[in-house]
């Protein structure tokens, strides 16, 4: 199935999902989780203060051979956005994406229904992979980061721990790309504060303000509870 991007969308989702913000308002706890092109490698280094929670340390010599790949999809609707996590192969590629490299939330189930009704309220959420997000034909925009594996098995166990925790999907409070952003938040990056794009201009924005920039993954203030 092919994607047509459909030019009153954006308008559409935009008032359509602030009608819901306005139903929703007393339902807004519930979302609020966390604080927080080409294929591209950023790989990070020892430089520059990322944020208050992503302090400079030394980075390790060692080649990096784990990945964090953030991604867009087309689909029927908008599209999606999500991330794929692990080791390269021996030629420094992704390779095939398995179930558990997965990671990104959309509504729970198969159907159309809940992504429906996610515009107007929160609806029950998942946060593996969906319909599509293992075929690279449908892949939009991607952008990796290379780490080495000190810092990947931090950044596997932050997802890991996002995964297992409850959460609702709304199209505007709580989508897929607030998700993926807290992420890359973790990470020390920067993430675009609108959340509210098409799913490859969110990639490709992520990649903007990051590029020319130099992060370290650095983890000391957080937990692994």
């Amino acid at each position: 199935m092919r994607f047509v991007i459909n030019p009153p969308m954006r308008s559409w989702i935009l008032g359509f999902g602030l009608t819901g913000m306005l139903l929703t308002f007393g339902h807004s706890s519930v979302l609020a989780r966390d604080p927080v092109g080409p294929d591209t490698g950023y790989q990070p280094h020892s430089s520059t203060r990322a944020s208050a929670t992503a302090r400079p340390l030394h980075y390790s010599r060692e080649r990096p051979q784990y990945f964090v790949e953030f991604r867009s999809r087309y689909a029927l609707s908008y599209g999606h956005t999500f991330l794929v996590h692990g080791r390269l192969n021996a030629r420094g590629e992704v390779g095939q994406v398995t179930a558990d490299q997965v990671a990104g939330l959309h509504p729970a189930g198969d159907g159309p229904q809940l992504w429906s009704v996610g515009h107007v309220v929160p609806v029950p959420a998942e946060t593996g992979p969906s319909d599509g997000d293992m075929e690279d034909q449908y892949i939009s925009n991607r952008f990796r980061v290379l780490l080495d594996e000190a810092q990947y098995r931090r950044v596997s166990a932050f997802i890991k721990r996002k995964q297992r925790t409850p959460t609702m999907w709304h199209a505007v409070l709580n989508n897929c790309n607030r998700w993926v952003g807290e992420v890359a938040r973790y990470m020390g990056m920067r993430a675009p504060t609108d959340t509210v794009q098409y799913p490859a201009d969110y990639i490709s924005s992520l990649r903007a303000i990051n590029a020319g920039r130099a992060y370290d993954v650095d983890f000391s203030s957080h937990t692994d509870d």
